[in-house]
């Protein structure tokens, strides 16, 4: 149900390009399987040499693709000399700050290992202890906001609520969290945090939910993330009403059969209002946000979902997403998103694209959302291991809604702000952004989010996470480490 020009793949689209060299790439067509796995046109791979993936070589690859492709061609710098640069992000930065200066690209073009992208996307593969961080500011505390599945974490009793009072290498050079931020702001508690390397081990100083404070040895792993973890599907019986509650954590390939089955659960069940909890999904792939639009059009098919148009000289390219109604799907009435502000890309397309046929019966619930409304594609040079995501598309609705780059909190037709309560596990119907959800399907009032950027909107804690991303991990999945 797509008008087609090029096939869609991941991180809202993927045109893989195997390129050798500098000069300018020409996209291959890319095969989707049905997972969504890209498999690129095969192209002769250059052996590496020094020439091949030099400082200059890199920087060339990387002005050609922007100057080719960039969304906003009128907001890249001119005259940027690359000498002045030692990396090749820094570049990337230079180039596209005049768009960033309007809250257009915020770190969203990038690059990335094609290997680290890859796992991420398919499996879900990452390396760390296995939990997503919080932080208050004002306050100098930092929580865990969720401990994944099979992970070093979850193997030390870490679970969502605890705090983190110190790091360090070993007991005796432990570094409280309250003078970390306040010499060095969050980037030096992700410092003492050591980088994200299977083997890479820190002593925590922890209070546990109960109350109970213990220091524990920690060492990072591999692990692979499950996009609905635990407590991630269910049915959740609010006053004999049958509403349906859905966690995605990230719209990766694994996610697919998940939805699916949680769908076909509701679909039995009679469910027409749905919870779906994106409280920090930071995005993944299209297809994923499509597949889940699918799964809530029982009704809608053929009908717009999203368009996805390109910069003017690209324009051959754009795209339109129609509906196509999957066995598992239902026709939902009534639907509160939980959104936080590190709920981004994918899923405020997915919000955004159900806008149009659920009309004043959806809000946002809790926080405003971050704000893209844009996606990159994916240009390779394969011979250094360097995935090139440039921001080259723009994502609009049914009724040509696409400009909330301060999130939307001021394009839904109701909001209700509630904060994340740490006290108690999702899907819990007592925890406060849940509960405020329940409320707005059961038609019960709500105090409003305000608009604006969503950095100003976070009530009292932020995920912890750099200004600027520098691995898929740090883009995809704020917070976790």
């Amino acid at each position: 149900m797509r008008t087609s020009k090029i096939a869609l793949s991941l991180a809202c689209l993927g045109m893989t390009v195997s390129c050798g060299g500098g000069g300018t790439p020409t996209p291959s067509p890319v095969a989707t399987s049905p997972g969504g796995t890209p498999t690129p046109t095969p192209t002769p791979t250059p052996t590496p040499t020094s020439a091949t993936c030099s400082l200059q070589n890199r920087q060339q690859f990387a002005f050609d693709v922007l100057d080719e492709w960039y969304l906003f061609p009128n907001l890249l710098a001119t005259g940027v000399n690359p000498s002045n640069y030692s990396s090749v992000q820094d570049y990337i930065d230079a180039l596209v700050a005049p768009a960033r200066a309007q809250n257009k690209d915020r770190y969203f073009s990038y690059i990335t290992s094609i290997e680290e992208e890859n796992a991420f996307f398919n499996q879900g593969s990452s390396a760390g202890f296995g939990f997503r961080l919080s932080y208050d500011l004002s306050a100098r505390r930092v929580f865990v906001a969720e401990t994944f599945d099979n992970t070093p974490a979850l193997g030390a009793n870490i679970e969502r609520g605890t705090e983190i009072l110190g790091v360090g290498t070993n007991s005796s050079n432990i570094q409280s969290v309250n003078s970390l931020i306040a010499t060095g702001g969050a980037q030096a508690v992700i410092n003492a945090l050591g980088p994200s390397d299977p083997g890479v081990t820190r002593v925590l100083r922890i209070i546990d939910a109960s109350g109970v404070q213990r220091e524990v040895s920690v060492s990072k792993a591999d692990y692979a993330l499950d996009p609905v973890p635990r407590y991630g599907a269910q049915i959740i019986n609010d006053g004999g009403k049958q509403v349906g509650y859905v966690r995605l954590t990230n719209f990766i390939n694994p996610a697919i059969d998940d939805l699916r089955a949680a769908f076909a659960d509701f679909r039995a069940a009679g469910v027409t209002e749905l919870v779906i909890d994106l409280r920090y999904n930071g995005g993944g792939g299209i297809n994923v946000n499509e597949f889940f639009g699918d799964l809530m059009g029982r009704n809608l098919n053929g009908q717009i979902f999203e368009t996805i148009a390109f910069r003017d000289s690209k324009s051959a390219l754009n795209e339109t997403y129609r509906f196509q109604a999957r066995p598992e799907s239902i026709a939902p009435t009534k639907i509160a998103f939980i959104t936080t502000s590190g709920s981004a890309s994918a899923s405020e397309a997915l919000i955004n694209g159900m806008q149009p046929y659920i009309g004043d019966d959806l809000a946002i619930v809790g926080e405003n959302t971050f704000g893209k409304p844009v996606g990159q594609s994916a240009f390779d040079l394969a011979a250094c291991d360097d995935r090139l995501r440039v921001l080259t598309i723009k994502l609009e609705n049914a009724n040509g809604n696409g400009e909330y780059f301060n999130g939307l909190a001021a394009t839904v037709p109701n909001t209700c702000r509630a904060r994340d309560d740490l006290s108690r596990n999702f899907g819990d119907p007592r925890e406060e952004m849940l509960a405020t959800a329940l409320d707005f399907l059961a038609g019960r009032s709500c105090t409003p989010i305000a608009g604006g950027p969503a950095t100003t909107q976070s009530v009292g804690r932020d995920l912890l996470q750099p200004e600027r991303a520098s691995s898929v991990l740090e883009h995809e999945a704020p917070g976790v480490y």
